[in-house]
């Protein structure tokens, strides 16, 4: 090197030296003396600086870093220059900073991933980063008390496997590769670099045209340890159980139910509530006269009805107009109607006395103990049970092999928005939950959904996820909109999954995105509850543009639908809104009244043959093995569009083999 060179190159050499100096050196916390009295506690509020962690602010201050996290929850994300934070009083001497010693370890690049620390960063935020666990990446790192590094220091994090168990591939197994488009290439002639076929390419890459310069394209070649394919990333998935239930062919078009023959007993078990709606008076005691709460008898008008009996008798109602309908086609239809609530009173009285013995179908009851009960009866006469509201999950399903959830549960919505947000890969992923606890295994099992179709599309490296606790606004002083901002991306558009079906984690958490929205490229997903609250104003929905998978979906320019609104409106003198159970009760009804007539019991094993023209839903019927039984797996996607409309969007439709 020549003198020239030299110079030229001593800035440069100059400035990494003081960088490298000044990360090693450990900042040294400066103890507030500004004090305040908050609800009867003293505290220091002090005011971050930086290159200041939560570590050593604690130290300083003679807490624990869980102490400094539980006055200050954003912490728990990590500590930003400038913020105020309130740390509880202690009278402790002025300490400097212990001296560390850091061990220098050989890198091993294959399982590790070698963050930089940032300014503020903790343990659990990495955690949460790389979604691994704290002692993960304590134990990675067994040399140093990592709650202590300096800035800039680097620390060790496992690389997340996502393959749960490890299998010897045969030779000729394919498995996808990637492949990272550069400029000029297409579809075409990456296919033909790769020696396979334009359809196969397609097919593993669905949602991608026109690839762009960057995007990482999967590659169906034959992967095995002895191959080598320089420049190619090999993905990573989970395994997942394929269905052992072997599906008939389904009907191409809509099952004609006409020319219908024989007669049907159906047994209808729901929460009526007769006892209390037989209460014809009630007690009013609002007045209060000279100091003294009155008493007054009132009798109550005609067409009370007791509150929690509503929506059963709308699906009560709907379940009627499926039986007359059927009846015009030439069935013969007996109804058995049962008032089955919470207890097991009624429902051991029917099982007990059978009663149910002589049943062509149930449905009902709506209670998980009591459809368990019913379910495991049913299963062994062969019954059809159906399960006709929406359950906390599908455990009922094990070893009740005649059961059927004709709602869908929220698992199978996680793994639609989960297949969903792979369409936008390269964005900046948010995941908004509150699990304070981390005890949810929903909450686990769906981000880790999320991650295993990401991983598909790109390197888990690539992928930029970003996990959101949710506090209520009252928590941070309605500061819970500038927490947001920071998870959210300037350079790239930002997906936000709002992982809770609580009335106040949707509405808070849609209000702080319509507010940031107008600065960030945002795209919302939530759960099929969203649609149903109460408590939000629609136009963030409008506004955001949100996506929502649900069960229903009503096209009231349908001549059919027209004609149950009509008839529903002759015989009970009012109209079922939106989301009535009415609608409900009209296509399970029809659905499996009109299944067994037309295909006899191989429709109890076969629910796929069967295809009528419904209402509100469409049943696509799955079971996991022989011995379980049937979930709904259709859902709906719908968006709320800027334009004030709620539609229903079409899927990418699969490439024809």
């Amino acid at each position: 090197m020549n003198i020239r060179e030299y110079y030229k190159t001593l800035p440069v050499l100059l400035f990494f030296l003081v960088i490298t100096l000044q990360s090693a050196a450990q900042v040294v916390v400066e103890r507030s003396k500004d004090k305040v009295i908050i609800s009867g506690t003293a505290y220091y509020m002090h005011q971050v600086k930086k290159g200041e962690t939560a570590y050593s602010i604690s130290k300083a201050y003679g807490i624990t870093v869980e102490e400094l996290t539980r006055e200050n929850p954003p912490a728990l994300y990590g500590i930003n220059e400038g913020q105020l934070l309130r740390i509880p009083y202690r009278d402790v001497p002025e300490s400097q900073p212990e001296q560390m010693v850091i061990v220098n370890t050989p890198r091993d690049d294959s399982k590790y991933i070698y963050h930089t620390l940032q300014p503020g960063e903790t343990v659990y935020a990495l955690s949460k980063l790389y979604g691994v666990s704290e002692n993960e990446i304590t134990s990675a790192n067994p040399e140093i008390d990592i709650n202590k590094l300096p800035v800039g220091a680097e620390i060790a994090v496992p690389r997340r496997e996502f393959m749960t168990g490890r299998h010897e591939l045969e030779v000729q197994e394919k498995t996808p590769v990637f492949h990272k488009v550069i400029r000029g290439e297409s579809l075409s002639s990456i296919a033909e670099q790769y020696g396979v076929t334009l359809r196969e390419l397609r097919r593993e890459n669905r949602n991608i045209r026109f690839p762009q310069v960057g995007d990482y394209i999967r590659i169906p070649v034959i992967a095995t340890q002895e191959t080598e394919a320089p420049g190619l990333l090999l993905a990573d998935s989970l395994a997942f159980t394929t269905d052992p239930h072997e599906l008939l062919p389904a009907p191409s078009a809509y099952t004609p139910v006409e020319n219908l023959k024989g007669s049907m007993d159906i047994a209808v078990l729901l929460p009526f509530y007769l006892e209390e709606n037989n209460v014809r008076e009630d007690i009013d005691s609002s007045n209060i006269v000279r100091g003294n709460r009155t008493y007054k008898t009132i009798s109550r008008p005609d067409e009370w009805i007791y509150p929690r009996s509503i929506g059963f008798i709308e699906m009560y109602e709907g379940i009627l107009l499926a039986a007359d309908k059927l009846r015009a086609h030439g069935l013969d239809l007996i109804i058995h109607v049962f008032d089955i609530k919470s207890d097991t009173i009624e429902v051991t009285r029917l099982i007990n006395g059978n009663k149910l013995s002589n049943m062509d179908l149930i449905i009902g009851p709506v209670y998980s103990h009591n459809l368990v009960a019913v379910a495991a009866y049913a299963s062994k006469l062969r019954i059809p049970i159906v399960s006709p509201v929406p359950l906390m999950n599908n455990s009922a399903l094990i070893d009740n092999a005649s059961l059927f959830m004709a709602n869908s549960s929220l698992e199978i919505a996680q793994n639609a928005i989960a297949r969903k947000i792979t369409e936008y890969y390269n964005d900046n992923f948010v995941f908004v939950h509150a699990d304070t606890t981390g005890s949810d295994p929903g909450i686990k099992y769906f981000k880790e959904r999320i991650l295993s179709e990401l991983s598909n599309r790109l390197p888990y490296e690539e992928i930029k996820f970003k996990e959101f606790l949710f506090y209520s606004r009252s928590v941070f002083n309605n500061d819970s909109i500038n927490r947001l901002s920071q998870a959210l991306s300037e350079d790239y558009g930002n997906v936000i999954i709002i992982a809770s079906e609580k009335a106040p984690v949707i509405s808070e958490s849609l209000m702080d995105i319509h507010a940031l929205a107008k600065d960030y490229e945002i795209k919302v997903f939530g759960y099929p509850a969203m649609r149903a609250l109460d408590n939000l104003d629609p136009k963030y929905l409008f506004d955001l543009d949100v996506l929502i998978y649900t069960p229903y979906w009503i096209d009231y320019s349908k001549q059919d639908v027209r004609d149950f609104t009509s008839d529903f409106r002759k015989k009970f003198y009012t109209e079922p809104v939106e989301l009535s159970y009415a609608w409900q009760g009209y296509d399970i009804a029809y659905f499996f009244i009109s299944g067994l007539a037309v295909n006899g019991r191989k429709f109890i094993s076969h629910p796929e043959i069967h295809n009528p023209d419904l209402l509100q839903t469409r049943f696509d019927f799955r079971r996991k093995t022989t011995k379980d039984g049937f979930e709904n797996q259709n859902l709906f996607p719908i968006r709320y569009t800027n334009d004030y409309e709620i539609i229903m969007i079409r899927e990418y439709e699969p490439v024809q083999e």
